[in-house]
């Protein structure tokens, strides 16, 4: 296969939808779980909601016992969603990679293809008993969405305008507040800044092009000012950054396939690069950041190639 077929043959793969069942049958047996999950995890977030609000009472006495209670609140309502995924749908997540220690606050970047790379990623943070400390990153307007916007506020996640002299400010003062209380975080950030698709991928390789950057065939170009301002604002507050690659198997889903039990593997990959061997310049930390993800993109350009999301001197090591 010529270099061009081979490129081709990659770009399918990764731009190819989860297909729907060719059997009627199990086309009306997910129809029938989604339409039963979507209600339930709706409904039971709202009440999450309203226990989270309850938990301001205790507000003038302990921002510390507040924070706890709205931990245990999130933990307890992602890891449902999650058993749910693993038990109910059947959903297998197979994690490779570094060990990842527990306990560490991190910095947790990832490629994004799909909703449904939130949910992957519960998996991850179940496993290392983290589900109720992420921290995301997020559209400002979601805060206004009752349910998991809503529920969001309470958890300290960082919400961006997408402007950056006002998302700059707001930077500071939230990992201010993370350091001066000691507030225990995975701060996940999809730091493409969007989802892929094919015309935005056009878009960024030709921007690439333009700067000198890398060209990447399955990821947009990493957005740099966000992840530096979160390695400088963080300092010593982090331990870590995880560097995630996502990669689905069969095509992409979207989150109404993910509850319908369509998806049956997925496939996660994770490096761990401790704070202190990251560099620290703000242009050092951008070219680090370039550099990871020209290697993410040779790892999904691996993966597409051979079914095999794994560095080549990594093996079967496990990160759970």
């Amino acid at each position: 296969m010529s270099r061009a077929e081979k490129y081709n043959s990659h770009m399918s793969m990764s731009q190819i939808p989860l297909a729907e069942p060719a059997e009627l049958s199990a086309r009306a047996l997910g129809l029938l779980k989604g339409c039963i999950s979507a209600p339930v995890l709706f409904l039971s977030v709202l009440v999450c909601n309203a226990l989270q609000l309850g938990s301001l009472m205790f507000w003038p006495f302990s921002r510390r016992l507040v924070r706890k209670i709205n931990r245990e609140i999130a933990n307890s309502w992602w890891s449902a969603c999650d058993l749910w995924a693993e038990h109910w749908w059947k959903i297998d997540i197979v994690i490779v990679g570094d060990e990842i220690p527990h306990g560490e606050n991190a910095l947790v970047v990832s490629n994004h293809r799909t909703m449904a790379d939130i949910t992957t990623l519960f998996r991850l943070a179940r496993r290392k008993g983290r589900l109720g400390d992420m921290k995301w990153f997020v559209k400002d307007v979601l805060k206004y969405v009752p349910g998991v916007g809503w529920g969001m506020v309470f958890l300290d996640c960082i919400f961006l305008k997408r402007d950056w002299n006002k998302d700059n400010r707001s930077l500071e003062r939230t990992f201010g507040k993370f350091k001066r209380e000691q507030i225990d975080m995975w701060a996940v950030s999809f730091v493409e800044g969007t989802r892929l698709r094919p015309h935005k991928l056009q878009r960024s390789q030709s921007y690439a092009a333009e700067q000198g950057l890398p060209r990447l065939e399955h990821l947009l170009l990493p957005r740099t000012k966000g992840f530096v301002a979160t390695i400088q604002g963080l300092g010593d507050h982090m331990d870590a950054v995880y560097d995630v690659t996502i990669g689905y198997e069969g095509g992409f889903p979207s989150l109404w396939q993910w509850a319908k039990g369509y998806v049956r593997r997925v496939h996660l990959h994770v490096r761990r690069f401790p704070r202190r061997e990251l560099p620290s310049s703000d242009e050092e930390l951008a070219q680090w950041l370039y550099a990871r993800y020209q290697e993410k993109d040779a790892l999904l350009v691996r993966y597409y190639d051979s079914g095999v999301l794994e560095l080549p001197d990594q093996g079967s090591d496990s990160s759970t």
